[in-house]
């Protein structure tokens, strides 16, 4: 039976190769989800015994992109999933919307109050990306944080 929504579900090291940790969320896509996932992650980051400043980027990265999804598309969810192994933490997060086009960063002027968010994305993340899902079958856009100790 599939997790009831808004459940975090974790993996056990095994499951995901040997030293890895996985967990994952969904949310409806709402404005109260981008703060309940930034407290999903820092929860499950600390779990895993992240360095605070690490914690602190990913709830960051993970609230612009939560607030993408909820904002920029027509999706009814929103899922996030988290992986870390050896010094890498990978994050995606996942739409199910039909949104016409990739999210691309885009340069704001001081008086605007959106727009920095994958920008911010673009200057803490050591890589990130789009992945479509298929015509109307929302994306997955992902960061990775490296060098990390934990």
């Amino acid at each position: 039976m599939p997790p009831s929504r808004g459940t975090a579900v974790l993996t056990l090291p095994g499951d995901a190769g040997p030293g890895f940790l996985a967990a994952d969320f969904e949310l409806d896509a709402e404005g109260t989800a981008v703060a309940d996932a930034r407290r999903r992650v820092r929860r499950q980051l600390r779990r895993w015994a992240f360095p605070a400043d690490v914690c602190d980027t990913a709830q960051l990265l993970v609230s612009e992109l939560f607030t993408n999804a909820v904002l920029h598309t027509d999706s009814s969810r929103v899922s996030c999933v988290l992986r870390a192994g050896g010094s890498q933490l990978r994050v995606e997060v996942r739409d199910d919307g039909s949104g016409a086009r990739d999210p691309l960063p885009c340069w704001a002027t001081p008086e605007d109050e959106h727009g920095r968010g994958l920008l911010l994305v673009d200057t803490f993340a050591e890589e990130w990306g789009v992945d479509r899902a298929g015509p109307g079958a929302g994306c997955v856009v992902w960061f990775e944080l490296g060098h990390l100790a934990t």
